[in-house]
């Protein structure tokens, strides 16, 4: 059965109980892994709790966690996890799963009603383990309809990603408990599992170690690997892969200057890219690179995953434009490699910007095997003067253009993701002042670096 088809089971009463349920008095497997969770909270913070542990020295309830998952209201948790030991092709089928279910939690009956946060389940110690996505669901009204309509989400679901869904629960004591939900053979089962304990957040965002191998990929080869998954559902992800086999894996750059210019929409990237272009005499390129303009809409509709491999994809065809035309004159270049990460790692990471992979994590280093330039200059301005821009320009924005605008936490996280990238950096110019001014102050400073 497709993901979204409501499949015609019967409606469960809204105390526990009914025709084809039954409540099992061990541990679920499935809640074996992960056992601890980090929920995003309104204010971009992360609440930490685990299951069946001890709590953590030092760490005490946290009251907004309390106040989300114990009554008046209720509380049901949703993670998608790969299948185990399916390599890239899981950690796609997951991402289409968990994106698809994001759909059907907004706009689904009667889910209109409820809060939804996102929600990590991880596995500290377990390498092996990869975080699993999902949500936190707050039924406020405790409508007896959003348990049923979950367990058809449930059961719609493609078996080898199935979602795992919980029941957060106040027993007699006050504690609070999470119970599995499970289908087997065709059975709705509820399964007592372990009491919710606080826990301290780790030193480091659980989704970190897990990055290059689902947004930020260190080489071409793992973001080759996510699109050779996707060919019998999109069929534009095989013209990219030809695409990418036709350019050579090893390229070196000519004798003439690589400059890229890289900022966030409206900071002047267009005017700079032209004018310096003109100036120098130097070839305008940009990442993606035309070829693949035609397919920008098709993947951005596409799970991040997915999505980031076409564009990590696109720098290694521009690295092959790039090293031929460099032999003949000057390289401008609008994007490259910073962008794809940046919005990468901006997108994958819950919380707030204190979340973010500390500074020289090897997340923000430039991959070995693609064509590096002589010098990336960041363009910015103030979030007043952009909005201002924006707005002047009338055209329709992207997807993560109206999240720049819509969240400035997810915009304050682009930004410092760009400051801490390295080999190489980039240079920061402010692009308040007039035209002129910027164009002279990017001319000055490619002078004095490439020149």
């Amino acid at each position: 059965m497709p993901l979204g088809t409501r499949p015609h089971w019967p409606r469960l009463p809204r105390r526990l109980g009914g025709p084809g349920w039954r409540r099992s008095g061990t541990c679920a497997p499935a809640m074996a892994s992960p056992r601890r969770f980090a929920l995003e909270l309104a204010d971009y913070s992360l609440a930490h709790f685990a299951l069946g542990e001890a709590e953590a020295a030092g760490a005490r309830p946290d009251p907004r966690l309390c106040a989300l998952l114990g009554p008046p209201g209720r509380s049901f948790a949703l993670c998608v996890a790969a299948a185990a030991g399916g390599g890239c092709g899981a950690r796609v089928q997951a991402a289409r799963v968990h994106q698809q279910l994001q759909l059907q939690l907004r706009q689904g009956r009667p889910f209109q009603q409820c809060q939804l946060l996102r929600l990590l389940g991880y596995s500290p110690g377990d390498p092996a383990a990869r975080p699993q996505h999902g949500f936190l669901l707050r039924d406020p009204g405790a409508n007896p309809d959003t348990r049923s309509s979950l367990l058809d989400v449930l059961g719609a679901c493609p078996e080898p990603a199935r979602p795992q869904l919980g029941e957060f629960e106040t027993d007699e004591s006050g504690a609070l408990r999470l119970w599995l939900w499970a289908l087997r053979g065709g059975e709705r089962q509820q399964v007592r599992c372990a009491r919710v304990v606080p826990i301290l957040e780790p030193p480091l965002h659980p989704v970190v170690p897990d990055l290059p191998g689902s947004v930020v990929f260190p080489d071409r080869d793992a973001a080759r690997a996510v699109l050779e998954e996707c060919t019998p559902f999109i069929q534009e992800a095989q013209a990219v892969l030809n695409l990418v086999d036709q350019c050579p894996k090893q390229v070196q750059k000519g004798k003439f200057p690589v400059i890229v210019i890289e900022g966030l929409d409206a900071t002047g990237k267009t005017t700079v890219t032209r004018s310096i272009s003109k100036e120098l005499g130097a070839v305008l390129l940009q990442s993606p690179p035309s070829c693949m303009g035609q397919w920008r809409k098709i993947f951005d509709e596409e799970p991040s995953i997915i999505r980031r491999a076409f564009y990590s994809l696109g720098n290694y065809i521009v690295a092959s434009e790039i090293a031929e035309e460099s032999t003949r004159s000057p390289v401008i270049v609008d994007r490259y490699w910073h962008s794809t990460a940046t919005y990468a790692i901006a997108t994958e990471l819950s919380g707030g910007l204190q979340h973010l992979p500390p500074a020289h994590n090897s997340v923000y280093q430039w991959p070995q095997d693609l064509l590096r330039p002589d010098l990336v200059v960041l363009l910015t301005v103030s979030p007043e003067e952009r909005m201002q821009r924006l707005q002047g320009r009338g055209l329709e924005m992207t997807r993560e253009e109206s999240e720049l605008e819509a969240n400035s936490i997810f915009r304050q996280k682009v930004e410092t993701s760009y400051l801490r990238m390295e080999n190489p950096a980039c240079h920061v110019v402010d692009a308040s002042p007039s035209r002129e001014e910027v164009l002279q102050t990017v001319t000055h400073l490619i002078r004095t670096t490439c020149y």
